[in-house]
């Protein structure tokens, strides 16, 4: 009992010194980061990858989900090369697409961040997204193919095996991308999404907006898993889950 005593005052001073460094303990065990607010109780068998870079997301998942088959889109030809080369090594787990997604087929006009491949849009960034983080000031415009998630992925939903969780990570565009994947939606057991809550982009879709359109899949709001803060303490983007 003394014993114990000694170690809870103990880690209360360490947490009032970490504290007073601007810096605060959370145990593993409750962080959403290891818990992933639940998800890691529904044993994913398909992820699929809106937004996947050079597969950053999908490397960290796989480790949690080592039996799930993963479908990724990478419209932006460099990291895209990337993401290949690393699927690839993999077996037949990772599925790549060099395509854009949103409510339509065509080609569009994509806003490559030369500096920082991974906040590139089809959405043009506002001033305010040049100023918080300046490495999406240098430009350049290339034209991408555009799909819907459902048309991209028609031969494989029928073989998909669930749970299935969707993970959007689309600059603003998230609205559109859900439009064009009802059929999807339907089946998804889970979806990760971020979302700009400072005006990032000309046209962002809203989190009230996207909250609704879970609502009417069956799919409700559970949390942040990370979120970005200001200089002056606002959220500036999270990562929102939604799920059944």
């Amino acid at each position: 009992m003394i014993k114990s005593h000694i170690l809870m005052s103990l880690v209360h001073l360490i947490r009032q010194c970490c504290n007073t460094l601007g810096i605060d303990l959370v145990r593993i065990k409750n962080s959403p980061r290891f818990t992933l607010l639940g998800l890691r109780n529904f044993a994913f068998r398909t992820i699929i990858d809106v937004g996947a870079n050079e597969g950053q997301f999908a490397r960290s998942y796989l480790e949690y989900f080592t039996g799930a088959q993963f479908y990724c889109f990478e419209p932006v030809p460099e990291p895209y090369r990337k993401l290949l080369e690393w699927a690839e090594t993999n077996n037949g787990k990772i599925t790549c697409y060099n395509i854009a997604l949103g409510d339509h087929e065509g080609v569009v006009e994509m806003h490559r961040h030369n500096d920082h491949t991974p906040s590139s849009s089809l959405l043009q960034a506002t001033d305010q997204c040049h100023r918080i983080y300046p490495q999406t000031q240098s430009e350049s415009q290339i034209n991408v193919r555009l799909s819907t998630l459902d048309e991209a992925l028609k031969d494989k939903i029928s073989r998909m095996s669930g749970p299935i969780l969707l993970k959007l990570d689309v600059q603003g565009f998230e609205d559109r991308v859900l439009r064009g994947a009802p059929q999807i939606l339907a089946l998804c057991d889970a979806c990760i999404l971020e979302v700009s809550l400072d005006p990032l982009y000309n046209g962002q879709a809203m989190f009230a907006d996207l909250v609704d359109i879970f609502k009417n899949a069956g799919l409700t709001y559970r949390g942040n898993l990370n979120q970005t803060y200001g200089d002056d303490g606002r959220v500036v983007f999270l990562d929102a889950v939604f799920a059944r």
